[in-house]
């Protein structure tokens, strides 16, 4: 079997949240993650994964400001990326500036129908917290 060349983890940080989005994990690390929502390779997540992951994702960041939550997929260029997106745009960031904001570190990050979705997505601001300067060092895993 053909080794896929993917990309090195990275870290996404804005505001209070930080992100490490990464390719999938390994039969040695999967132990660690303590969510696995699985939809279709580069397609939008359905909405009932969007309700979750950002409701998983206020509750981490209230309890523990600043601490990094990993988001994983196959290659680590589509489904996490979009989920990490997502989270910017709940968070107040323009969904331009979200994608601008990730390729930056993720190049290659997002295909068109994902784009589209992000485009068409209509936040409601679930993720707007008060206190956006009390970082921690933890992480938790996805």
């Amino acid at each position: 079997m053909a080794r896929m060349n993917r990309p090195a983890p990275v870290e996404v940080c804005y505001k209070n949240m930080r992100f490490l989005i990464t390719h999938n994990p390994t039969n040695a690390t999967l132990n660690t993650f303590i969510e696995d929502w699985p939809f279709d390779d580069g397609a939008p997540p359905p909405s009932k994964i969007v309700e979750d992951w950002l409701n998983l994702l206020k509750t981490k960041f209230c309890e523990d400001p600043g601490c990094c939550v990993a988001v994983h997929c196959v290659a680590g260029l589509g489904r996490a990326p979009v989920l990490v997106a997502l989270a910017l745009i709940e968070s107040g960031m323009k969904y331009e500036d979200a994608i601008q904001f990730i390729r930056q570190k993720r190049r290659g990050a997002i295909n068109s129908k994902q784009l589209t979705y992000l485009e068409k997505y209509r936040p409601k601001q679930r993720l707007r917290f008060k206190d956006p300067h009390n970082h921690k060092n933890k992480c938790c895993l996805m």
